[in-house]
C-alpha cells in the first residue's frame, strides 16, 4: 500500500465528513512557501498550513534551534521547576505585547490558551469575592477554539451544533460599527454586574469567514468594558505575529486587553505551544494564604522547552528589519490585487487587513461555510499547484511572511482566472 492508502485504514482527518472525503495528498517535504507531494508535485503553502508557519517550512534557524534544545532538555515538569527557553521567552515576549503584561502562563494550543483566560477571567471575580460576574460577553461569528470553554464562546455554528446544550450561556454581541456602537456600549453597561469578561479575536474574525471590522470601533467597546470593571481577552492567536501589519493587531488600539491568547505562529509552525499572558491585575488575585485562590490549571506538556526553543527561534525571525520589510511588501501586494478585484460581478465582498486578504464569492445564497462552491474552489486551485483552504464560499490567501512578489502574482492569476471560470 502507498502512504495514501494507509492513512486511509488508520486516520480520521480534522473537519472532515470521511464518508465522502476527497483523498489526502500525500507530503513528503516542504521548503519556504512550498510543500512537496509523494508525486512530485510542488504546492504554493497559500495558507501558511492553518496559519501557522509564517515563516516557511523547515526554517534552518528554527531547526538549529531545535535539535541543539533536544541535546539538552527535552521535557521537565514544570510545577516546581523552571528552565531557561521558558524564562527567556516569556522575557522577551512579554515586552513586545501591547499594555503591561506581566505574566505568562503556558499550555499546548489556541484552544487551550483560550480555556486558560476564561478560566483566569472567572476565578478572579471568584477570589475577588464577586459571585454574580459571570458571564462572557463575545463575538455571534465568532471561533475561539474546539475545547468545551472555548466552543460555548464561539459564535453557534456548525461546529457546535451538537454541543449546544453542554455549552455555557454567553451574551453574543455583532460587530462593532458606528451605527450599533452605541446599543453595544448600551448592553455592556446595563449587564455589567453580569459579566466577567469580554473575549474578541482583535480587526479579523478568522474561522468565522475572515471578517473584518475597524480598530476604532474595538477599541470604544474596550473602552466601555473598562469603564464597567469588565476584563477583556485579546484572542491573537490567528492574528498575532504580524498577521495584521503590525505585530499584534491590539498595537492598532489605545485601550489595552487585560489578557493575551497566543498560538500558531508563536513556534513559527514547528510545533504546539499555547501561552496565555496577563497583567499584575489579574495575577495579583490570584495571591493569598488560601490555597483554594490557586489557579488549579496545567498541561503535561506546560512550557515545553524544545516548544520553547522553536519559539524564541521564531521570535528571532519576526523581529529582524527583513521579516517587517516582508510583512509590509505582502501587504501591498495584496492592497493592489484587491483594487483590481473588489468591484467583480461574481463577488459579493472582498476585504483586507494585513498579510490576510478574503474574497466571498457571490452564490445567490446567504454564505454558508457548507457551501457546494467548497469543493469546487478547492480542487481547482490545488489543480493549479496552489493550497487555499475555503471557509464555503470564502477563499483567503494568509501566506508565508518568505512568499514571493512572482507567487503572489501567480495566486492573483489563478484566482482571477477562477472569477472567469467558474
Amino acid at each position: 500500500m502507498n502512504l495514501v492508502e494507509r492513512d486511509q485504514k488508520v486516520i480520521w482527518h480534522p473537519y472532515t465528513q470521511m464518508k465522502n472525503a476527497l483523498t489526502p495528498i500525500s507530503i513528503t517535504h516542504g521548503e519556504g512557501v512550498y510543500l512537496y507531494a509523494e508525486d512530485g508535485k510542488k504546492y504554493i503553502d497559500a495558507v501558511s498550513s492553518w496559519w501557522v508557519t509564517i515563516h516557511g517550512h523547515a526554517h534552518p534557524h528554527i531547526a538549529q534551534k531545535v535539535a541543539a534544545q533536544l541535546q539538552t532538555l527535552e521535557h521537565v515538569i514544570f510545577a516546581g521547576f523552571t528552565h531557561e527557553p521558558a524564562v527567556t521567552l516569556a522575557e522577551r515576549l512579554l515586552p513586545l505585547l501591547p499594555g503591561q503584561q506581566e505574566k505568562a502562563f503556558y499550555s499546548d494550543n489556541g484552544s487551550t490558551a483560550v480555556e486558560v483566560a476564561l478560566k483566569m477571567c472567572l476565578q478572579y471575580w471568584n477570589n475577588k469575592g464577586n459571585t454574580t460576574k459571570k458571564k462572557v460577553l463575545a463575538f455571534k461569528d465568532a471561533y475561539h477554539g474546539d475545547t468545551f470553554g472555548a466552543m460555548s464562546v464561539s459564535g453557534r455554528s456548525i461546529f457546535t451544533h451538537p454541543f449546544a446544550e453542554l455549552l455555557f450561556d454567553v451574551e453574543f454581541i455583532d460587530l462593532p460599527t458606528a451605527e450599533n456602537m452605541a446599543a453595544l456600549q448600551a448592553k455592556i453597561q446595563n449587564l455589567k454586574s453580569q459579566l466577567a469578561c469580554f473575549i474578541f479575536e482583535p480587526l479579523v474574525l478568522g474561522a468565522g469567514g475572515m471578517l473584518m471590522y475597524e480598530a476604532e470601533h474595538l477599541d470604544q467597546l474596550l473602552a466601555t468594558c473598562a469603564e464597567n470593571e469588565v476584563l477583556t481577552i485579546a484572542d491573537e492567536v490567528m492574528t498575532g505575529f504580524g498577521r495584521t501589519g503590525t505585530f499584534f493587531a491590539t498595537e492598532q488600539l489605545s485601550n489595552r486587553p487585560d489578557i493575551f491568547c497566543l498560538s500558531k505562529g508563536l513556534t513559527g509552525g514547528t510545533m504546539p505551544m499555547g501561552l496565555t499572558t496577563c497583567n499584575a491585575k489579574i495575577f495579583e488575585a490570584f495571591l493569598s494564604e488560601d490555597k483554594l485562590k490557586t489557579l488549579y490549571h496545567g498541561h503535561s506538556f506546560t512550557a515545553n522547552p524544545v516548544a520553547c526553543a522553536a519559539s524564541l527561534a521564531s521570535l528571532d525571525i519576526l523581529l529582524e528589519p527583513a521579516t517587517l520589510a516582508n510583512i509590509k511588501r505582502v501587504e501591498a501586494q495584496h492592497r493592489q490585487f484587491f483594487e483590481k478585484v473588489k468591484d467583480h460581478p461574481k463577488l459579493r465582498n472582498v476585504r483586507q487587513t494585513g498579510t490576510i486578504i478574503a474574497l466571498e464569492w457571490e452564490t445567490g445564497n446567504d454564505t454558508s461555510y457548507l457551501s457546494g462552491l467548497r469543493d469546487r474552489l478547492y480542487t481547482y486551485f490545488l489543480a493549479k499547484g496552489i493550497i487555499l483552504r475555503p471557509l464555503g464560499n470564502i477563499i483567503y490567501i494568509l501566506p508565508p511572511y518568505v512568499i514571493s512578489n512572482d507567487d503572489l502574482a501567480y495566486i492573483y492569476r489563478t484566482i482571477q482566472q477562477a472569477l472567469d471560470e467558474i
